[in-house]
């Protein structure tokens, strides 16, 4: 039994801890993150999604094995023990090429499956839930999880070729694209006890095969809409009475727990309480990198009190000129007139931006950025006025006053409410009301 499985286990047996994965290629983030895994004493999930990370090397460039050495090298970096750091692949089937005839891109799909587990990603989300060039719109579920079988095998059988751990699976899509945010108009569906019951019962006959009997007892968690998103401008907070027949249906099942996507921007109450009804695996990506470019555009305020112009490194204005010379991750997500526009590019909580950051000019403008902090370490006022919290940690001795650890504390300030509420420190009956919530978490 992995220390994943060990982790959830315990969730099962009563105890209120949980697991959250940092959904990220961001080099500060992940950085951040160990961090907070090393304060917090927890492990460590990072995911790839099958957009970020591919055969072909997705949108990051990478294939599967190099982003495995690249984690690996920042936590060696960190000190962070490898132990400790379990990698997860996320939305793995045939999402990147739904525009290919299904034969195709199942074909692709099959490949995607055998890098990352070959390469050593222990957790592995089966997602076939989409529709290629020539299916039908909805995919039945049965083809749903037939494909997702089909991929199974494939997973289990390169794990053995290359005397791996056999791979644990979630299974269940009832979330935006990967890489898309739902629009919140109109309200937000809670998965029925109905639907989960069926995605599970069908899941379960398409691994009653041989090659798959065994591998069935390594599905861990099963993905639904809990009630949580968020859009471009606001988000939908964790209400545990719209979810509570989900949290009772769980708890009839044996071993496994739901996963929940898009949790980002949550109330650190609303994630105990997520932990506390059995959404033991909380996803979080857009949030952190919000952060990270929160913490830059504070810096870049600091860096053009203290310098001329013309030495600056203009990252706002950068990011605001490499977004429109490239529109393609944003232009048809974003909508509304220019002023519309150029607020949603920089700050809308969606992050679209998170896919400019490799650019070239972005990085030559971010490696500006810290060059200049770091010749002219931003005073203590500059710092109180921009950074406020990272004022007082610099004060207080617990940071260095330096771009690099001032971005990661920022960073790290959204990942420790996700590692507090997947540990073990908060008690009480499940579906308490968030004034009693809160109460607890004041006291603790």
């Amino acid at each position: 039994m992995s220390p994943l499985q060990s982790l959830l286990l315990s969730h099962r047996q009563g105890h209120n801890v949980g697991l959250y994965s940092v959904c990220c290629s961001n080099e500060q983030v992940l950085r951040a993150a160990m961090h907070v895994a090393l304060a917090h004493d927890t492990l460590l999930l990072i995911e790839a999604t099958s957009n970020q990370v591919d055969q072909f090397g997705g949108y990051t460039g990478m294939t599967p094995p190099q982003y495995r050495d690249y984690v690996w090298q920042l936590a060696d970096a960190e000190g962070f023990p490898r132990e400790r750091l379990v990698l997860g692949g996320d939305h793995l089937g045939p999402n990147a090429w739904q525009k290919l005839p299904a034969a195709e891109a199942m074909a692709n799909a099959r490949v995607l499956i055998e890098a990352y587990v070959a390469a050593g990603f222990h957790k592995i989300h089966l997602d076939c839930s989409m529709s290629c060039a020539d299916d039908p719109t909805p995919l039945p579920d049965a083809v749903v999880a037939a494909r997702s079988a089909e991929l199974a095998v494939i997973a289990e059988r390169t794990a053995v070729e290359n005397g791996l751990p056999l791979p644990v699976y979630v299974i269940g899509t009832e979330v935006p694209v990967p890489g898309g945010e739902a629009s919140l108009e109109g309200g937000l569906a809670v998965t029925t006890p109905a639907a989960a019951a069926q995605t599970l019962a069908i899941h379960q006959q398409a691994f009653d095969t041989p090659p798959l009997r065994d591998a069935w007892q390594r599905v861990i968690a099963m993905v639904v809409q809990p009630g949580v998103d968020f859009d471009h401008s606001s988000v939908h907070d964790y209400d545990p009475a719209d979810a509570g027949e989900l949290a009772d249906f769980l708890e009839q099942q044996p071993r496994i727990v739901f996963e929940a996507h898009s949790t980002d921007y949550q109330r650190e109450s609303g994630l105990h309480a997520l932990v506390r009804d059995h959404f033991a695996i909380l996803k979080v990506g857009p949030a952190a990198t919000f952060a990270y470019r929160e913490a830059l555009f504070a810096l870049a305020a600091i860096e053009a009190q203290l310098l001329p112009a013309g030495q600056c490194s203009q990252l706002p204005q950068v990011l605001e000129q490499v977004m429109l010379a490239q529109p393609k991750y944003w232009q048809a997500h974003y909508h509304g007139d220019e002023a519309t526009l150029r607020l949603l590019r920089a700050f809308a909580f969606s992050d679209r931006c998170r896919y400019y950051w490799g650019e070239p000019a972005l990085v030559q403008a971010v490696a500006t950025l810290f060059a200049n902090l770091e010749a002219h370490a931003p005073p203590l006022v500059l710092l109180s006025q921009y950074l406020p919290e990272q004022f007082r940690a610099v004060r207080a001795g617990a940071l260095s006053n330096t771009p690099a650890e001032l971005v990661q504390f920022h960073v790290g300030l959204c990942l420790a409410e996700y590692a507090r509420a997947c540990s073990d420190n908060q008690a009480g009956t499940r579906r308490e009301n968030e004034s009693t919530q809160t109460s607890v978490l004041a006291k603790g």
